[in-house]
């Protein structure tokens, strides 16, 4: 009867064991899945980064006078260049989106700025940028909702917190994004 009791025993903590294991392996994976999912927000981020500094040029040869838009744009760029973590590249991403939207304001005061060629190709390219980030932050945050469950989940989420699997943030857009810029073109209403 002893030995049976044992044997009982041993069964149970070699399958908890293996239970762990696997556990903790696939939250390792998720996690993985997770920060490659944010890498690819990062290169458009990049990729876009890298765009502004020739749209901002084009801009500033017709609109002189507009230096306020030109240079929150400069600002929000370096923002993002020196955000190290997720979050604090989604807050900057967030400011430069506002501030590109205000430069878009002051494009449509300059027809001829849009009928540029150099202008309408970096335009498209900006536009394929950011379909191309809308499609990353969604393949991001469809991950994180992923990993946030199995984090959640119980008994997981006892092994999660042992070792240190924390919630990941989603990569949200502010309130100032999902507002359309207002055109104005010097009418004053």
């Amino acid at each position: 009867m002893k030995n049976k009791g044992l044997i009982a025993t041993i069964i149970v903590l070699v399958v908890v064991v293996i239970y762990g294991v696997s556990s903790y392996n696939s939250l390792v994976s998720a996690e993985e899945d997770v920060d490659n999912k944010f890498s690819q927000i990062d290169n458009q981020l990049k990729r876009r980064s890298d765009l502004i500094p020739n749209l901002v040029e084009t801009v500033k040869g017709y609109a002189k006078h507009e230096q306020e838009a030109i240079d929150s744009v400069t600002q929000a760029r370096a923002q993002l260049a020196g955000a190290k973590t997720p979050e604090d590249k989604a807050d900057a991403d967030q400011q430069l989106s506002g501030a590109l939207n205000r430069l878009l304001v002051v494009v449509e005061k300059y027809p001829d700025l849009k009928a540029n060629e150099n202008f309408r190709s970096l335009m498209d390219s900006l536009e394929g940028t950011e379909n191309r980030l809308a499609v990353a932050r969604k393949d991001y945050n469809d991950e994180v909702t992923q990993y946030n469950k199995s984090v959640k989940r119980f008994p997981k989420n006892m092994l999660a917190r042992t070792f240190g699997f924390d919630k990941k943030p989603y990569f949200e857009v502010t309130n100032e994004e999902k507002e359309a810029p207002k055109v104005d073109f010097g009418s004053g209403k």
